[in-house]
């Protein structure tokens, strides 16, 4: 068994599905919104018919006008000069109004089910950690909860609905063009299919992998400089700040050259379907002449089909243009169907079952990080109520005991046991309920003091977070801020020093009031003053409490009960 970062590695790089089975699995979140998905197909199809029948109904104005003045021809039209003059009116009202109506539609869908995504994304991400995200790129998550959900906004607004609006129009054009003349239908249908299948599937298969390419660099330059910022004062120590910016340069300029191509290849869709729909339209306009000329057709229905085919480009000319933003939002699409199809390592157990600490037994334990053996046949006993120590050298798996008995990993073999109960058996809210774990770097958010503090106990009381703050002896130096409790310890808590960091890890614990205190090194940011009234602090306050302690000084480890002596993943 692994950390996850094997598994993850393959996701990463998974051979690129097909891009119509991405589709279909996009498209099935729809379901519960398909009513609202067919208004807005509807109203499209109503919106383009009256945009395209404007053009149509405004060319018999102008054949009938000719007619009248003995020009042309004509059979005859099923509107006057006055009806139609109401008809345009009438069309391009309500040209608007579907207009509107459809684009609110499938923005609402859209908005919708990108709230719907991340809400997925994140219960993913929960499941998956620790042990599947450990070692996963940081700024290529964020571009993927960011900006890859913003871009299937593009496939939920601008895509589905526009799919069947243009096969829709389409069919409907074949008709009337048809019922003109059977030939004007076979063109009008071949130009439709040139347009919006053919031409969309050649460049959408040359495009599809610059797409891919983009979204990964894209998301690795985001890591890249995520780990520079994070890193900027030993950058500047070390001076390394000429090396970070050429990497920088070297990357945007890189993420440039893919992003070119991809406009180039947009500019040369746009530029052919532009050429196609000239050719079909000159297309229609000598078969049609051809046609007039045979005596099969007059004037006014060669005027008419041409007009007609023309106007009616619109929704096919649309669904051609999306092949190239559509290749980026697929491979979102995909990166982010990955994500929500990853299984976690360490499946939680359901349940609410009240579990009350008693004691604590490793027995047998193996554990490996991927082919790295950690723990081998390790075993330990931790009474109730008392202080156990772990000592030993840097990597011999002292912390990820503690990870173990978190659950944040499963063992490979042997087992974890809480009282009578195998800790795989428990449900995992009520496991980590009774459990308090204090890491090694105390993640501090972008909040108060006060607020950082009371993380460890959900809608604590002003009184119990200072109370909290004292025991592990921090009060003092919070007052003296200018800002007292109220005070912003800035990203990550830049703004304070590792050891007062590391106090508030420890008040966390304190105010979370749990039976099982599981303290990775907690005094090694620490003087040996602060030390002293840190253990102090433990003594005093978790009487009834159990600990256990892992920590590499032999005077952190003078308060316990019983030390274990651990080297190379076994204890002695």
């Amino acid at each position: 068994m692994g950390s996850g970062r094997e598994e993850i590695c393959v996701n990463q790089n998974k051979k690129r599905q097909n891009g119509f089975f991405i589709m279909l699995q996009l498209i099935g979140l729809v379901k519960p919104l398909i009513g609202i998905m067919i208004l807005a197909v509807v109203l499209g199809v109503l919106g383009y018919l009256c945009a395209i029948f404007l053009t149509v109904i405004s060319s018999g104005e102008v054949i009938l006008l000719l007619a009248k003045a003995g020009v042309i021809a004509t059979g005859g039209f099923w509107f006057s000069l006055k009806s139609g003059a109401v008809l345009l009116i009438i069309m391009a009202i309500a040209r608007g109004i579907f207009h509107y109506g459809e684009q609110y539609c499938n923005h609402f869908i859209a908005f919708k089910l990108l709230a719907k995504i991340r809400h997925q994304v994140f219960e993913t991400l929960r499941k998956l950690c620790p042990a599947k995200l450990e070692g996963r790129e940081k700024g290529n998550l964020i571009s993927l909860i960011t900006s890859d959900v913003e871009l299937l906004e593009v496939f939920y607004a601008h895509t589905i609905s526009p799919i069947a609006i243009a096969i829709i129009v389409s069919l409907v054009m074949v008709v009337f063009l048809g019922h003109i003349c059977l030939a004007a239908g076979w063109v009008a249908l071949v130009s439709y299919l040139l347009i919006g299948l053919v031409l969309p599937i050649a460049l959408g298969k040359t495009g599809a992998s610059p797409g891919v390419e983009y979204r990964k660099e894209f998301g690795s330059l985001n890591s890249f400089v995520l780990d520079c910022l994070y890193g900027l004062d030993e950058t500047i120590q070390y001076e390394g700040g000429v090396k970070r910016t050429r990497e920088i340069i070297s990357r945007s300029q890189s993420l440039g050259e893919k992003q070119k191509h991809l406009n180039h290849m947009e500019s040369l869709q746009k530029g052919l379907t532009n050429l196609l729909v000239l050719v079909c339209s000159v297309a229609m306009l000598l078969l049609m002449t051809g046609q007039y000329r045979a005596g099969t057709a007059e004037a006014s229905m060669v005027f008419m089909a041409t007009i007609a085919l023309m106007g009616s480009f619109g929704p096919v000319i649309a669904l051609s243009n999306l092949s190239n933003n559509l290749n980026q939002t697929l491979a979102c699409g995909q990166r982010i169907l990955d994500l929500l199809k990853e299984e976690p390592l360490v499946e939680e157990v359901p349940g609410e079952k009240k579990v009350q600490f008693s004691d604590a037994k490793v027995e047998n334990v193996t554990f490996s990080y991927e082919e790295e053996e950690i723990l081998k046949n390790f075993s330990m006993q931790i009474n109730g109520g008392s202080i156990v120590g772990i000592h030993g050298p840097s990597g011999c798996g002292k912390s990820t005991i503690l990870k173990l008995l978190m659950r944040f990993w499963d063992v490979d073999r042997g087992r974890i046991f809480m009282g009578k109960d195998s800790i795989r058996h428990l449900p995992s809210k009520s496991l980590r309920g009774m459990e308090s774990y204090v890491t090694q770097e105390t993640f501090l958010f972008h909040d108060t003091i006060a607020n950082n503090i009371g993380i460890g106990k959900l809608g604590a009381t002003r009184e119990e977070i200072i109370e909290a703050a004292r025991a592990a002896s921090l009060h003092d130096a919070i007052v003296s801020f200018p800002e007292g409790y109220d005070t912003m310890v800035g990203e990550n808590g830049d703004t304070l020093s590792g050891g007062e960091r590391q106090r508030i890890g420890i008040a966390r614990a304190f105010l979370s009031d749990r039976d099982f205190l599981l303290l990775d090194e907690p005094t090694s940011n620490l003087d040996a003053l602060n030390e002293g009234i840190i253990l102090k602090s433990l003594k005093e306050h978790c009487l009834d409490k159990t600990i256990l302690l892992v920590s590499h000084r032999r005077s952190t480890l003078q308060i316990a009960d019983e030390v274990v002596e651990m080297n190379r993943g076994r204890g002695t």
